[in-house]
C-alpha cells in the first residue's frame, strides 16, 4: 500500500496560510499544556477564594457596621471599600503622592504613640506596582491595587502547589493551594494589602533555591525585600541554603555567592534611603515604634496576650478579643506543624524561612490580632497538612475545603477587617 500523499491530499506546508497555522499551533501547544497542567490548581484556588470572598462581602453588607466608620479605618460607602482601608489607605496615598519620610513628634505626647504616622513605614513595591498598573490600564488606584493582589495571589497559589508537589505529588499540591485560600489571615489576599505580592515572590524564591536557580532566587528575594520587612527571614533562608551549597559543592561558587550578595539589597536599600531622608539611619525603626508601637520586644507582648487570654482577661496592649483568639489558634497550630514539617526533611531554605518568620512575628510588639495576617507568608506550614490530605479522594477534599472556605468569610475576612485591626 502506497502511503505517500498525492498532491491533491498532501497539505501545502509552503503556503502562507499553512505556515501561519503551523506556527500558531506550535506557539499554543506549550500554553495549552501548561493550562491543562495548572488549570486545576488555579480553578480550585479561585473557586475557594470566591466562596470565602462572597461570604465576607455578605457579612459586611448585612451587618452594615462599616457604614458608620471612617473610610480610613474599616469604613466606606460600599462593602468593598473596606478592602482598601487601614493599611490599604496608606498604600493608595503612596501610589498617588509618593513618600516624604519624616519623624514628626506629636506635641506634648507621651506613652506609646509619640510620632505622627508617616507613609515611610510602608514598603514601596506594592504601591509602585499599583501605580504602574493604574497607568497602564486606566484603572483607578483601588482597582489597580486589587488587580495586583488577586493576580499575585494566583501566582502564590501556583508556587505553593509547585513546592508542595515535590513532597507529596499533585494531590498534595492541590491541597496546599486550597489551604492557602482558606488559611486564617487569607482575607488579606484579595485586598489592598501587600501580602499576596510578597508571598508570591517568597514562594517562587524558595522554589528557585530548591531548583538551584540561584540568580533567579537572588533577584526574587531582592524584590521581596522591597515589599515587606519580614523579607529578612527570606534573605536569611537563602543565605543559609547558599552557604550549604557552597560547602557541599565547592566547584560552582559564582551563582550562590551572587545570590547572597543580591538578596539583601532591596530591604537594606529602602531602610537606608528612609534613614537618609530622615537624617537618622534608624529612622524607619523609630517611626514604627513611635507611630505604631511596633518594635521587637523578644516576645514579651505575645506572652502577655497568651497568659491574659488563658484566664479570660483582655487588659493587654491593643486588645481585640475575637481576632486575638484566632491569632492564638494560628500560632498554636503553626507551632504544632513546624515539627511535622521538619520531619519531612525539606530543604533548609523552607525550615529557616518558616522558623524565622515565626520568630520575627512572635518576637514583636504589635497589634496581636494581626498575627494571623503576618503569619500568612509562612506557607511551608501547609506542606505537612497537604501531604496528609493527599490520601483523601479529590471530591471529598474539594467538599471539605469548600466548607472551610464558607467559614473563612468570617474568621479570615470579617474578623480581620471589622472585628479587629488588620
Amino acid at each position: 500500500m502506497n502511503d505517500t500523499l498525492t498532491p491533491a491530499t498532501r497539505p501545502d506546508t509552503d503556503s502562507p496560510a499553512a505556515t501561519g497555522g503551523t506556527r500558531v499551533a506550535w506557539l499554543l501547544h506549550p500554553a495549552w499544556r501548561q493550562l491543562r497542567y495548572h488549570g486545576p490548581v488555579l480553578a480550585m484556588y479561585g473557586i475557594l477564594k470566591l466562596i470565602g470572598f462572597a461570604v465576607f462581602m455578605h457579612l459586611l453588607d448585612s451587618a452594615g457596621d462599616f457604614r458608620g466608620k471612617n473610610p480610613r479605618f474599616g469604613g466606606g460607602a460600599h462593602a468593598w471599600d473596606v478592602l482598601a482601608s487601614w493599611d490599604g489607605w496608606w498604600y493608595q496615598q503612596i501610589a498617588a503622592h509618593g513618600y516624604d519620610p519624616a519623624l514628626v513628634r506629636i506635641p506634648e505626647a507621651s506613652g506609646l504613640i509619640t510620632l505622627e504616622g508617616n507613609s515611610a513605614a510602608f514598603f514601596p513595591l506594592y504601591p509602585a506596582t499599583m501605580r504602574l498598573v493604574s497607568s497602564c490600564t486606566g484603572l483607578g488606584l483601588y482597582g489597580a491595587g486589587m488587580l495586583v493582589s488577586i493576580l499575585a495571589s494566583f501566582a502564590a497559589a501556583l508556587g505553593i502547589y509547585a513546592v508542595t508537589a515535590r513532597f507529596g505529588g499533585r494531590r498534595a499540591g492541590l491541597a496546599a493551594a486550597g489551604l492557602w485560600a482558606v488559611w486564617p489571615g487569607s482575607g488579606a489576599e484579595w485586598s489592598g494589602y501587600s501580602e499576596s505580592l510578597y508571598v508570591a515572590l517568597a514562594v517562587w524564591a524558595c522554589h528557585a533555591v530548591m531548583s538551584d536557580r540561584w540568580l533567579t532566587a537572588g533577584i526574587l528575594t531582592f524584590t521581596a525585600g522591597l515589599a515587606r520587612p519580614t523579607a529578612l527571614a527570606l534573605i536569611a533562608a537563602l543565605t543559609v541554603a547558599a552557604l550549604r551549597t557552597l560547602h557541599h559543592r565547592q566547584e560552582d561558587v559564582t551563582r550562590p555567592m551572587t545570590a547572597i550578595l543580591i538578596a539583601p539589597l532591596g530591604l537594606m536599600g529602602y531602610l537606608l534611603w528612609v534613614g537618609d531622608r530622615m537624617g537618622d539611619l534608624t529612622g524607619y525603626f523609630q517611626l514604627q515604634k513611635g507611630a505604631w508601637a511596633h518594635t521587637f520586644d523578644y516576645g514579651s507582648q505575645t506572652l502577655d496576650v497568651f497568659t491574659s487570654l488563658a484566664v479570660g482577661r483582655t487588659d493587654y496592649l491593643f486588645p481585640s478579643p475575637f481576632e486575638d483568639v484566632i491569632g492564638v489558634l494560628v500560632v498554636l497550630t503553626g507551632l504544632l506543624l513546624i515539627p511535622f514539617l521538619i520531619r519531612l526533611r525539606p530543604p533548609a531554605v523552607l525550615i529557616v524561612y518558616t522558623v524565622l518568620t515565626f520568630a520575627l512575628v512572635l518576637g514583636s510588639q504589635q497589634i496581636f490580632g494581626n498575627v494571623s495576617r503576618y503569619l500568612l507568608p509562612a506557607f511551608p506550614l501547609f506542606i505537612p497538612l497537604a501531604v496528609r490530605l493527599r490520601t483523601v479522594g479529590l471530591p471529598l477534599l474539594c467538599a471539605l475545603l469548600a466548607v472551610v472556605a464558607v467559614a473563612s468569610g468570617s474568621y479570615a475576612g470579617y474578623a480581620l477587617f471589622e472585628l479587629g485591626v488588620p
